[in-house]
Formats: structure tokens, sequence, C-alpha cells
């Protein structure tokens, strides 16, 4: 249970720093793109990355880099990021698109909702934090 330790303070760390860098940025606004929304998807930095990262930095500290549930967290940790850049991000494009060509019928259609996914800087941020987390987790309860 300890491995999820270092997850979840990643995950509020990433989720922490996506609002703070959404209040200072464009859409100052708390909860995201709507205030419905309380935890929006896509942004930097990507939760997600930071979440799989840590536990999977974590598992390889803890467990050894050689051991078998580092080898399965990896392949997790790389399916999330991958998902994330590459499926959600595409996802998310073609949803804004249709609800634009939905919104100039002559009967407009309702907008579909639209999961934002991520670029690879953000990634990037999210897996970097996931790093730092895990490591000052593992470095200072030894």
């Amino acid at each position: 249970m300890f491995y999820l330790i270092p997850a979840v303070i990643a995950w509020f760390t990433a989720q922490g720093l996506k609002h703070l860098i959404g209040m200072l940025g464009r859409n100052r606004r708390i909860f995201g793109d709507s205030q419905s929304r309380l935890l929006p998807s896509g942004g930097m930095p990507s939760v997600h990355s930071a979440t799989i990262v840590a536990f999977a930095t974590y598992v390889g500290l803890v467990d050894g880099w050689q051991s078998g549930l580092f080898g399965l967290s990896l392949i997790f940790a790389a399916i999330v990021l991958y998902d994330a850049m590459g499926v959600r991000y595409a996802s998310g494009r073609q949803g804004e698109l249709l609800n634009k060509m939905a919104g100039s019928m002559k009967k407009p259609l309702s907008p579909i909702p639209v999961v934002h996914g991520h670029k690879p800087i953000e990634v990037l941020t999210g897996s970097l934090i996931g790093v730092v987390i895990s490591s000052i987790v593992f470095f200072t309860t030894i």
C-alpha cells in the first residue's frame, strides 16, 4: 500500500500546479474550462503522467529496476503516456472540430463533451514531477 503514497502526492501536486497555472494564465478560472468541472482534463502539467510515473519510479526505487513489478509498472506507464499524448489529444481536437461544425449548421446541434489530451511538453513536465516526488519520498523515508 505504501507504493501509492508518492503517486497520490504527485497527483495532488500536479493538479494543484495545473490550477495555479490556469489561474495565472489566459482563463483565470479556478475550476478549469467550466465552473462545473472541478478536475479538467488536459493542460499543463499532465496529472496522469505525474501519477503513473511517480508510481513506476517508486516501484523501481523500492523493488529494484530489474523487478517484475517495475517492468509491469513501466509498461503500464508507457501506455498511459502514449494515450495522454496520442489518442486523447487527437480525440479532443476532433471533438472541438465537430462542435464547431455542428454550431455552423442551419439547425445547430448540442455540443458534445470534449476531453482534452496533452501536448508532449505537458506529459514531460508531469513525468518529471512524478520522478521528483518519488525520489523525495523514497530518500526521506529510508
